[in-house]
């Protein structure tokens, strides 16, 4: 039989990425979660964490936790139908992974009326599409939204859209930077606005254009950031369409080379054992997405 105690510290310690941190969110003293890991790692006969900053479980680890995510839920759902079972304490939050330009444009919409209705308590972990699966694979989240639609093992994956984006600018830059047109050179001399070290966004684009070499670039890892240094006219950068209706129709922003969105497909991926929540809000967002995201045989730039 699992020693849920022994689960719960090893879960603190991976999502709270410390033992410190752990602590304080399960009310106990630093020692005592060592020790409880400690416990869990003579019960399974192996480590179940690397004991690196931040700490990051094992092969078993990442197993152990994905079984608790599983289990947080159905005891949610247990908890609903035998009300006898609820003991008061706090509900468990829903930790999702989800990138930052949908948390910045259709996320909140999307989910909001669902939260409010069965009085869901979310902790999103901000992740770039291209690798928020990471965290589902090491049982880090519940579900996360990402680029890459093959699920990990005991996952399913669900088609949301895609988000459209354009390569904009403020008039000023283009002035500045492109009084000769977009081409290679002048975009390899002009800076870019980049999200993060694993944004590959801009060098897709700039494949889709036929232009092969490398850029300069800001690093920003913040969707309303990103907008602003745009607008301020410290470099171009790819946009969600939907984040920049306004700023494009008042001649803000305008777009390097016109009518050439390139479209990032997102997909939603939730344990299969998720429990009854879990496939609500799955069928919920197949929906309520339907209005906010691109339809997948209409995108662009793939």
């Amino acid at each position: 039989m699992f020693d849920y105690k022994l689960l719960a510290a090893l879960a603190a310690v991976v999502e709270q990425a410390g033992f410190e941190r752990a602590a304080q969110v399960l009310g106990l003293s630093q020692s005592a979660v060592s020790q409880r890991i400690k416990l869990l790692e003579a019960r399974v006969g192996q480590p179940v964490l690397v004991r690196a900053t931040p700490p990051t479980p094992t092969d078993i680890g990442r197993r152990l936790l994905n079984h608790v995510q599983q289990v947080r839920l159905l005891e949610r759902d247990l908890q609903s139908q035998v009300p006898a079972l609820d003991d008061g304490a706090l509900p468990e939050r829903l930790r999702i992974a989800l990138n930052a330009d949908s948390l910045a444009t259709w996320w909140a919409d999307a989910v909001g009326e669902f939260c409010a209705r069965y009085r869901l308590l979310l902790e999103l972990v901000v992740e770039d599409q291209d690798v928020g699966l990471k965290r589902m694979r090491a049982g880090d989240v519940a579900a996360c939204v990402c680029a890459t639609d093959r699920p990990v093992a005991g996952a399913r994956s669900l088609a949301l859209g895609a988000m459209r984006y354009r390569a904009l600018a403020s008039p000023a830059f283009i002035a500045r930077h492109f009084s000769q047109g977009v081409n290679a050179r002048s975009l390899a001399q002009a800076p870019a606005i980049v999200f993060g070290p694993d944004d590959l966004l801009q060098h897709r684009y700039l494949a889709a254009l036929g232009i092969d070499g490398g850029f300069i670039h800001h690093l920003c890892p913040s969707s309303e950031g990103f907008l602003r240094m745009a607008l301020a006219g410290m470099g171009w950068g790819l946009v969600p369409e939907r984040q920049v209706r306004g700023e494009l129709e008042r001649g803000e922003l305008v777009e390097l080379v016109a009518q050439r969105p390139i479209d990032v497909p997102l997909y939603w991926h939730h344990w299969r054992n998720g429990g009854d929540l879990l496939d609500r809000l799955t069928r919920h967002l197949g929906q309520a997405t339907s209005h906010s995201l691109v339809a997948l045989g209409d995108a662009a730039g793939r």
